[in-house]
């Protein structure tokens, strides 16, 4: 049974990208949005580059089923317990994607100039070639693929509401980024939910 085959694949190889579209009305994706803002403990992300710490405009947040560590940008989070939108929203999600997920790490971009550079998902706490689920609330962003290889670009507007996930090979071999952009003047939400590895393994990282 093709748990996806609500939406294709917009990866032309090496990987698995299903975008979903808008899976919330326009009110309860407003409301969660509204919901989101004042409940999660937001706090302003960190990275380590070329020695030195750098405090991000981007605000993050890292929430999951038990207090798992994720390191990323050579810095480490803790997440906290779910609060009771997550959980909802969780469940909606799962039952969308026939996944189970245990973490969230959520993002705040207050407008169109923050974004985040290219990368992929690939620490070693989380499943190799598991599923993340990627939900937007709030203004509508430019997504982009590259692939490491041969470079090819892909590019997709992520809605109000909608829902994107990457599976299989996809950080493997391709590197996505959300390009800054002028035009944007109001606030975006991501919630990416994810699987961590719950059992203890070499977690060094990037």
């Amino acid at each position: 049974m093709d748990l996806f085959n609500d939406s294709l694949n917009i990866l032309p190889f090496d990987g698995e990208v299903n975008y979903h579209g808008p899976i919330f009305s326009l009110k309860q994706e407003q409301e969660y949005f509204e919901k989101l803002i004042e409940t999660i403990d937001w706090r302003n992300d960190q990275a380590v580059m070329f020695g030195k710490t750098i405090i991000t405009k981007r605000k993050v947040a890292w929430y999951g089923s038990q207090p798992f560590k994720y390191t990323y940008s050579k810095t480490t989070k803790l997440a906290l317990p779910w609060t009771n939108e997550l959980l909802a929203i969780k469940k909606i999600i799962e039952d969308k994607t026939g996944v189970s997920y245990n973490s969230c790490l959520l993002n705040l971009y207050h407008s169109g100039e923050e974004g985040m550079g290219w990368h992929s998902d690939d620490e070693k706490e989380l499943k190799e070639d598991g599923a993340i689920a990627s939900l937007s609330f709030g203004a509508e962003r430019k997504f982009l693929f590259k692939h490491k290889s041969s470079k090819q670009n892909i590019s997709v507007i992520l809605e109000k509401g909608s829902l994107l996930v990457m599976k299989g090979t996809t950080q493997k071999n391709w590197l996505h980024r959300l390009p800054p952009t002028k035009k944007v003047k109001t606030p975006r939400i991501n919630l990416t939910f994810r699987t961590i590895n719950t059992k203890p393994k070499d977690q060094h990282t990037e």
